[in-house]
Order: structure tokens, then C-alpha cells, then sequence
């Protein structure tokens, strides 16, 4: 905790830098000092700075808990979420902004109807990269923020104010974003490529002696800078520049990132002297990895920056710490690069949620961690985790139709201390379907039962990784990426159906796909914690044809399939793609207004779903029993509702069979009753003298119990 004290007393707005050592240098845009000044106006460190003061000495600092996560605070403030991805986003109407429909009456009418009470927007910030004086596009739909200011592809500052009372007035929270492990390429990274004050230290970036420039490859006519080979990079570490390749490489593409090292061009910097840096980049080569522990604390000044920004000038209540467990990197003692897992990540993240909560909001981590570091995280750092955890593991009861695998990992969860009550249960997001299974890969070695024996971690991950591939990726609308899978719940679905050709679904075929999709709404739904579902899955969309965004996949990165354009209200029939270019994607179920009209459809099952959730206070009650069961598909769950409220049970059959079971509820009391959530006319079921009870489901059926 000192060295927390010791970060925040760091943040405090630095002096102001000192001009460059000579006002007529030319740097390598053949821009002079004006250039300079011109990139520190729009640097996020420098907006940082001034924000800052604003708060310094400021007596909102002291209005709200902050020292430790508030899980259960944060969930009541909003328990069932919208995830939009503004890039998909089809305007209400033609030339209107993404802001102005996501504030759209009409639109904040139909969340309210199916019980929805926060928006997580994505980013919208302006993203990409400066070159010269002109911006470039992202390079990774947002997620390389150089700016505080909203991009003007979606709309402006005011706009998203408009926004943020058109959700209040519903009741309702907007969630935004940080991205606290790297930047894009823009005013910040420009600045450090020149040398100029704090500005280099924001970044995991090493100059290279010019006696070393051999070492480097060329940089191509047109390109900012090179991705090294294996090779450059174990010799670049050899010599102590860096600390070496990484255990794995996220957006690996033969021939485009064969690292996570670039090498930038030559650069004269604000001093006359020429250099050239080599860069860590998790990601892609346009997202610079920010510091977090270089003595300008530049990395930290800048993200509190823009979480402050968040919170005290856009007005969101929450925000989400995207890819949050990677900022720590070093060389232990074995010789292996520690990055995964670093405690440094831990004081970071404990740094970024006490601010927020400091200033009055709360925070989510979204990324897939091994049990044991999530408990670790729940400590100190955000409220909230999103639920990677279970999220392959019920895909893969789904596919299977053997829930064993979805069993286990909820036995671990418990093991582990890991609260339900304090994960977000998702359908689709943005992403593809994460199968990294990180517990299983950080405990490789570990023993688990499975199937009447035992398998190591990594022989389980690799055996469930296998039968997810063989039925997602054995129909040709779903692609690889890294150890998921491109896909939309629709497209598992209808992989787990047989279904081969999307554009030959019958009726039948896609009220099929309804059913499936609601028992996996069912399962996120009915549990304690948040519950959160996309446009695309209020839609029912599918995965867009490769051919129809096929350049935006020439850098590897084929999770554009399942980013289809939607259109939620149905008010722009003619528009064929987002504002954002994205092609409009075949939806199966239509728009929300039409659906709530019709009490069969996706929208108006699931707002009965969440009705009966929010009766029971379901999002505030504790999981007490993962009853065993014989039936491969079924899985039982016991909760513990708040405020002596009693029992809820919620049971799902993932198999295509009907499931007849005595099941024991060792929660329950002998003689009780359950009464049937959703239909309370059915005849209640009654707990035997032995505590068990008679489960009955069909195939691909849930239902939920209250016991009293």
C-alpha cells in the first residue's frame, strides 16, 4: 500500500515541460518547433496535465470510499447491460451521429421495456495515429486511443452528454472505457520518438545506439517503422537492450507481426540528435505498450487522465479497464519474460479502480485470467470481472451437449474464492470466442478429473480447445483467431445445430436458433452479478461473408466476420453499412420494436426473463450449492437470495435429450416447495424427506425455482 501512496503523490500535475532546446530544429516531417507545440496540444499527456489542476486541492476528491473493490455497490447501481460496439452501429436515420441514436427516445424505450439499465458503449475516442498533421484511421476498432476528445466518426462531446441523460432518465448508467496497457500512434508517441520531455518515458521504448543500427532492418517506403524477427530481437536482448521475446504473441501473422518488437524509421529529435527506438507492442504494431513503472510515471499520469475525463467530464458511471493484466514486463532470474500475471499489474489496476471509485464510479477488468489472479485482483483493483471464466466452458456444453467440463470450472471457481456475484455473464462482445482457457494453461501441470480419470491442465485445455474447433470451425462461416474463434452466438449456435448454409435457413431452422439462444441468455442471466448482451445478439445476427470485409482481415485479424453492421430500431432499412463502413449483417430476429410487439420473439422472452430476475433480486444473491448431478447436459445452481428472501434454483439441459433427475439440494429444507419462476401456474415441485427433488427438462430447456 506505501508504494500506491508514493504512485499517487506522482500524479500530481507535473511543471510544465521545457520548450524545445531550439525552436528551429527539424524533425523528420521537416516541421519545426510549431510542429512540436502543435503535437503537445493534442498529446493525452498534456490534456492530463490540465485536468488535473482542475481537481488538485478539489474537495471531490473526498466524497466516496475508494481503499478497497465494491462488487456489490457496483451491481445494484446496474445489473443488466447493453454492449455496443459504435463501429456496427447503424444510424436511427441517414446522416445522424452513432451518439445521437444510442440517445435516440425511441431506442432508450425499447432498453427500458427489456429491462436494460447501462450502456457500455466501446471506445469512441479518436483512435489510429498522426502522421504529420493528419490523423490516421484506428488500426483496432478504437482500441488505439490518441485522444481524449470522442471521434467525429461517432458525434461529439455534447452528444455523448445527451447520451448520457437520455440513460438517466431510463433509470439507466452509460459505461465507458480506459486503456491502461497502450496507446495508438499519435500525438504522445510522436512526441517520445522525438525525445521530447516526459514524453519517452510514456512508452516501453529503447534507444538504440547508432553503432546497433545495423541490427535493425530498414523501414519501407511508406511504413513509420519494421517488425523485428526472432532473430533481431534475441540479439537485441543479448545485448541488454530489451527484455526479450514474449511466451506469446497476440495478433501473430507470419510476415506481419512475428513479434511483439518494432523498429521505428529514424527520427531527429527536438535536440537535433537522430535516433532510432525499438518498441514492445502486445498488440498491434500501431499500439505502442504504455510504461507503468518508469520514474516520469508518464503511463499513469496519462491513463488517470483519461479515466477522470471519463467520469467527471463525459459523466459515466463505470468504466471498463480493457486488457488490464498486462502492465508488468521483465526478465526473471530463470530467463523467462514475466509479463502475464505481474504484480505490477496488480498495484496498477488498484491505482486506476481507487481513483474511479474516488471520484464516485466503479470499474471492470475484461480479461481472460487464470482463478487464482482473479482473486488476487478482487483485493484491490476493479469492482468488477467480465466472465471469461465460464464463457467457454457453457459454449462447449453447448457444442458437446456434456456440461462435465462447465461443472468443474464452476468447483474451481469456488476453490478459488471466485464470486459469481461480482462477474459480468456476457453473450457475445466484441471479440471472438475467447478459448484461451487461462486457468488450464497457468496450471498445466495440475491434475483435473474429467470423464472417470484424470488429465492435466494443459492436455484438458488442448483435448476441449479440439472439440470446439471441430464443431465451430468445421462450417464455413466461423474463422480461427489466435485460440478462439470469429463467431456471433447465432453462428455457435448454428454450428452446434449442424447447420452448414446460413443463407438456406429454413423458419424452422431459425426458431431452432432462437431456442438455443435464449437458454444461453437463460444461463448469464439467472445468475448473481451483471448481465450483459450485444446488439448483435439482441439481432440475432450473423457472421458477415469473409469477401465482404476481406481487407480489413489482411493483417490476420478475422474478428470483423462477427462485427456486422445492425440495425436495432429499424428506422434506416436502406442504409447497407455503418458509418463506420462496416457492411449491414443478416439479422434473424429484426428490430426491437418490432420484436416486443410479437410476445414469441427474442426480445420480449428475454424481457420476461429479466423481469422475473429483477423480482428476485437475483443479481444480488450468492451461489451456496453446484448440486452433483448424473445427466451429462444438466447443470444445477443454487442461490441464496438477498434479504432472507429465500432459495432460487436455476437448472439447464445443454443436450439435445431430455434430462429426468433426483437431484439433492442440500440448501433446502425437507417439505419445501418450488414454485416455477417463470410459469407460477405450473404445479410446484416438493423436496423429498432426503432433500432431493425431481428435475425434469427437455431438450435445449432451462427453467428457474424460487423456494420460500
Amino acid at each position: 500500500m506505501k508504494r500506491l501512496w508514493i504512485w499517487l503523490t506522482a500524479l500530481l500535475p507535473a511543471a510544465a515541460p521545457a520548450p524545445p532546446a531550439a525552436e528551429s530544429v527539424t524533425a523528420r516531417t521537416g516541421a519545426d518547433g510549431g510542429y512540436i507545440r502543435w503535437l503537445e496540444e493534442r498529446s493525452m499527456l498534456h490534456a492530463a496535465q490540465q485536468l488535473a489542476r482542475q481537481y488538485a486541492g478539489n474537495s471531490l476528491q473526498w466524497r466516496h470510499p475508494y481503499g478497497t473493490p465494491q462488487p456489490r455497490l457496483a451491481v445494484s447501481r446496474a445489473s443488466v447491460w447493453f454492449t455496443a460496439y459504435p463501429a456496427s452501429t447503424i444510424p436511427a436515420s441517414p446522416g445522424m451521429s452513432v451518439l445521437g441514436t444510442l440517445a435516440d427516445e425511441q431506442l432508450w424505450r425499447a432498453f427500458q421495456a427489456i429491462g436494460i439499465q447501462g450502456i457500455h458503449t466501446g471506445p469512441m475516442k479518436r483512435s489510429g495515429g498522426i502522421t504529420d498533421r493528419t490523423y490516421t484511421p484506428s488500426v483496432d476498432g478504437n482500441f488505439d486511443r490518441i485522444s481524449f476528445d470522442i471521434d467525429p466518426a461517432f458525434g461529439s462531446e455534447s452528444q455523448y452528454r445527451e447520451m448520457v441523460a437520455a440513460a438517466k432518465a431510463h433509470g439507466a448508467i452509460v459505461i465507458g472505457d480506459v486503456i491502461p496497457g497502450h496507446t495508438g500512434k499519435g500525438a504522445d508517441f510522436r512526441l517520445a520518438e522525438r525525445g521530447y520531455a516526459d514524453y519517452p518515458g510514456i512508452y516501453h521504448m529503447v534507444r538504440i545506439e547508432r553503432g546497433d543500427w545495423s541490427l535493425l532492418p530498414p523501414v519501407a517506403a511508406g511504413r513509420d517503422a519494421v517488425n523485428l524477427s526472432p532473430a533481431t530481437v534475441d540479439t537485441l536482448q543479448a545485448k541488454g537492450y530489451i527484455v526479450g521475446r514474449l511466451s506469446s504473441s497476440i495478433f501473430y501473422e507470419p510476415g506481419v507481426k512475428d513479434t511483439d518488437w518494432s523498429a521505428t524509421d529514424v527520427v531527429r529529435g527536438v535536440d537535433g540528435v537522430e535516433r532510432r527506438w525499438v518498441y514492445l507492442h502486445y498488440f498491434k504494431q500501431g499500439q505502442p505498450t504504455l510504461n507503468w513503472l518508469d520514474p516520469t510515471f508518464g503511463a499513469e499520469r496519462l491513463v488517470i487522465g483519461d479515466a477522470v475525463h471519463e467520469i467527471g467530464v463525459l459523466g459515466d458511471g463505470m468504466l471498463r479497464l480493457d486488457a488490464n493484466g498486462l502492465l508488468g514486463i521483465e526478465r526473471d532470474p530463470s530467463g523467462k519474460v514475466w509479463s502475464e500475471g505481474h504484480p505490477l499489474s496488480l498495484t496498477a489496476n488498484q491505482l486506476i479502480a481507487d481513483m474511479v471509485r474516488k471520484l464516485g464510479g466503479y470499474t471492470f477488468e475484461e480479461l481472460a485470467l487464470p482463478f487464482d489472479t482473479m482473486r488476487e485482483m478482487s483485493r484491490g483493483g476493479p469492482d468488477l470481472s467480465y466472465d471469461f471464466v465460464t464463457r467457454p466452458a457453457y459454449d462447449y456444453a453447448l457444442l458437446s451437449g456434456d456440461a462435465e467440463f462447465l461443472r468443474l470450472v464452476f468447483q474451481l471457481m469456488r476453490q478459488n474464492e471466485v464470486d459469481p456475484g461480482r462477474l459480468i455473464h456476457a453473450l457475445q462482445n466484441h471479440d471472438e470466442l475467447t478459448m484461451g482457457l487461462g486457468h488450464f494453461a497457468a496450471h498445466g501441470a495440475d491434475r483435473f478429473p474429467f470423464r472417470g480419470g484424470e488429465l492435466t491442465g494443459q492436455a484438458l485445455r488442448e483435448l476441449v480447445q479440439k472439440e470446439m474447433y471441430a464443431k465451430l470451425l468445421g462450417v464455413p462461416y466461423n474463422l480461427k483467431f489466435g485460440d478462439g474463434v470469429a463467431s456471433t452466438t447465432a453462428t455457435v449456435i448454428a454450428a452446434t445445430l449442424g447447420l452448414r448454409d446460413l443463407a438456406a435457413l429454413s423458419a424452422a431452422d431459425i426458431e431452432r436458433i432462437k431456442q438455443l439462444h435464449l437458454l444461453l441468455a437463460f444461463y448469464n442471466a439467472m445468475q448473481p452479478g451483471v448481465f450483459a448482451l450485444s446488439g448483435w445478439d439482441l439481432v440475432g445476427a450473423l457472421t458477415l461473408p469473409a469477401d465482404a470485409v476481406r481487407p480489413r482481415l489482411a493483417d490476420g485479424d478475422t474478428r470483423w466476420i462477427n462485427r456486422g453492421a445492425y440495425d436495432l430500431l429499424g428506422t434506416n432499412p436502406d442504409a447497407t453499412a455503418s458509418s463506420a463502413g462496416l457492411p449491414r449483417t443478416r439479422a434473424l430476429y429484426g428490430p426491437l420494436p418490432e420484436q416486443l410487439r410479437h410476445p414469441d420473439s427474442f426480445a420480449s422472452q428475454l424481457a420476461r426473463l429479466l423481469k422475473a430476475r429483477a423480482e428476485l433480486k437475483l443479481f444480488a444473491a450468492r451461489l451456496v450449492d453446484v448440486p452433483a448431478v448424473k445427466a451429462p447436459g444438466l447443470l444445477v445452481l443454487v442461490h441464496e437470495l438477498p434479504e432472507g428472501a429465500g432459495l432460487e434454483v436455476t437448472a439447464l439441459n445443454f443436450a439435445p435429450a431430455a434430462v429426468q433427475e433426483r437431484v439433492a439440494l442440500h440448501a433446502a429444507a425437507a417439505g419445501a416447495r418450488l414454485t416455477d419462476v417463470l410459469t407460477p401456474q405450473a404445479a410446484p415441485l416438493e423436496i423429498a424427506a432426503d432433500r432431493s427433488v425431481q428435475l425434469q427438462l427437455n431438450p435445449y430447456e432451462a427453467k428457474a425455482w424460487r423456494i420460500q
